[in-house]
């Protein structure tokens, strides 16, 4: 298993420059080129304390499903989908490891954690099988698909699903791209201001990852660097002013973003 970064250096003649490659024991293999399309070494290495990591991957979308879990479904007393059910989160959406999460400015309702499991799409991929959607994955990211929950049914006669999730920075990513992960043998794992919050397996998904990639390319065209967020469990609850929330999946590594404290702020004044 690899695990691929993006990041900036934060020290010496390169501060500043951004870069990508594999973090190999705490250092840093220097990659040039297309991360999806064959990059090449540079002979470059150097220690992770000399980077900051940024998001993994650059998506021109991330597309977020639901109700994809059997606890879930049963808890909230829903069948499980025939096909998967999902949105569109917007590519302004993307924080990377460390950033904020922004409280929209006119908002001043819930903010929702939900950590999940996200794919990164390799190459172009448009309407392949489950047997061929294996070569269309490049690897697994974590994600933490923020929502606005008071939007989502604000307005009685639409739901504002893509509202409430579209916000700048609430698409959470990273902090690495791991390929060859045996993802039904780990856990999400999501604690809020040091306090387990979520734990649950991800083998309990009702469409596994190959299943998803071939059957949301049979509905749009997935470039490579887009992310589908496979949809949370139990456990999801919301997040105040300030508070720390990581996502973890093991063989991945922490996700660690803060939420904004603009209301304290304006109080404060």
């Amino acid at each position: 298993m690899s695990l691929w970064i993006r990041y900036t250096h934060t020290t010496g003649k390169n501060n500043g420059r951004a870069g990508f490659g594999l973090l190999d024991e705490g250092r840093v293999i220097e990659y040039e080129g297309d991360m999806f399309a064959s990059p090449s070494r540079t002979g470059r290495t150097f220690g992770l304390e000399d980077v900051s990591l940024t998001s993994p991957c650059v998506p021109s979308r991330i597309v977020a499903l639901w109700n994809n879990f059997h606890a879930l479904s049963a808890k909230l007393g829903k069948p499980l989908p025939k096909h998967p059910l999902f949105l569109i989160k917007p590519s302004t959406t993307l924080a990377g490891p460390g950033d904020t999460i922004q409280r929209p400015a006119a908002y001043d309702g819930k903010i929702v954690y939900e950590g999940e499991l996200g794919i990164v799409i390799g190459k172009r991929c448009s309407n392949v099988s489950v047997e061929e959607a294996a070569a269309y994955v490049f690897g697994y990211t974590c994600v933490n698909d923020v929502t606005a929950a008071d939007l989502l049914f604000e307005d009685a006669n639409f739901a504002q699903w893509c509202r409430a999730k579209g916000y700048d920075t609430f698409g959470c990513i990273g902090p690495a791209i791991a390929t060859g992960l045996d993802w039904e043998n780990t856990h999400v794992v999501t604690t809020l201001d040091g306090v387990e919050r979520q734990n649950y397996p991800l083998a309990d998904m009702a469409f596994s990852p190959l299943e998803q990639v071939s059957r949301i390319s049979r509905d749009m065209t997935l470039l490579p660097g887009d992310v589908i967020a496979c949809g949370t469990s139990l456990g999801v609850g919301s997040m105040r002013d300030g508070a720390t929330v990581e996502v973890s999946i093991e063989g991945i590594g922490r996700l660690t973003n803060h939420v904004s404290e603009v209301l304290a702020t304006v109080e404060a004044r």
